[in-house]
């Protein structure tokens, strides 16, 4: 089969691997389209805090049909449509899954957009409603609004009952968040995102969900109300920020961890019941995620450069 191989950290390329076959308990789905995240860049260059050896196939999420399953799967059966998070090997033709992790799709949702759903918006609901705590009414800053990540927690946000102001570097990325539901953006390149906040919420929101860090993290941070939280996601800018913890103390605000992959890897039922739940939230029609722009397994080094480079709006599928 043909996948997209990274054989020594920092570049990757398109080659012929053996077709992987499920053992017990695993299926293997035909990949329609694999979704990219800032991850799978990290991973290729050796950055994330998981090292992979070289040579390994990238792409944690992917979208197709159950090919053939192992001794004793039941479900899902050969030619279930279904999404997986998969860690690594989605960006190949083939992929070998756990059948357990493989969710099937609702029928309103196409290949390319279900591979660019789960990582995103299993992040969201996870950090938002069960590390953060949010209730409907409450209002949401969202850092890095216009990436696949900011988009989604947009998404989610609103889904529960949430007002977003979303921030976004650039006029597209912002017009995107807005498309996604927020009530207002903020041009976090230009304007003070505390100031910004504060006049959003009347004095402060309650929740800010951070995968940005770097030189917003305080300004979002003092633009928390009394007892508001503050979501740590991730480190898009490069740079993990140093915060006052002065600013944790006055007005007993929370800064809480998000770690979604590593409790998805410990809790598979709970991750199973957490994508399952979204998913029934897109087929009611509650969660609308948009179209991902979409490449060929050829474009990937580009893509996965790009990715990182933070120069796309929304998410990109690869097409096997």
């Amino acid at each position: 089969m043909r996948a997209l191989v990274c054989e020594e950290l920092g570049s990757v390329a398109v080659a012929e691997r053996e077709t992987p076959e499920p053992a017990a308990g695993e299926v293997a789905i035909t990949v329609e389209a694999a979704g990219v995240n800032f991850v799978d860049g990290l991973l290729v260059h050796g950055r994330y805090q998981i090292k992979l050896p070289p040579p390994f196939v990238p792409g944690g999420e992917v979208a197709g049909t159950v090919s053939a399953v192992g001794p004793g799967v039941t479900s899902p059966a050969a030619g279930t449509r279904v999404v997986a998070v998969c860690g690594v090997g989605g960006f190949a033709e083939r992929v070998v899954v756990p059948a357990a992790t493989a969710v099937p799709i609702p029928d309103r949702l196409d290949a390319a957009r279900a591979a660019t759903f789960p990582q995103s918006h299993c992040t969201a609901l996870f950090a938002l409603r069960d590390r953060g705590g949010l209730r409907e009414g409450e209002s949401v800053l969202v850092l890095g609004a216009g990436g696949g990540a900011g988009l989604a927690a947009v998404r989610v946000a609103v889904a529960l009952g949430a007002t977003v102001l979303a921030g976004a570097s650039s006029e597209d990325k912002r017009r995107a968040a807005l498309d996604a539901g927020a009530a207002a953006v903020v041009d976090t390149t230009g304007r003070s995102v505390k100031d910004a906040a504060r006049e959003f919420s009347g004095g402060g929101v309650d929740l800010v969900y951070d995968p940005v860090g770097g030189d917003l993290a305080e300004p979002a941070l003092r633009a928390l109300r009394a007892d508001g939280r503050y979501l740590v996601i991730g480190f898009a800018s490069g740079t993990i920020p140093s915060l006052p913890l002065n600013q944790v103390l006055l007005r007993n605000r929370t800064v809480t961890g998000v770690d979604w992959g590593s409790w998805s890897t410990g809790n598979p039922a709970g991750q199973y019941a957490l994508l399952a739940e979204l998913l029934d939230l897109v087929a009611d029609g509650t969660l609308d995620p948009a179209a991902p722009a979409t490449a060929p397994l050829e474009d990937g080094g580009r893509v996965l450069s790009d990715v990182l480079g933070r120069r796309v709006t929304g998410k990109i599928a690869l097409i096997p």
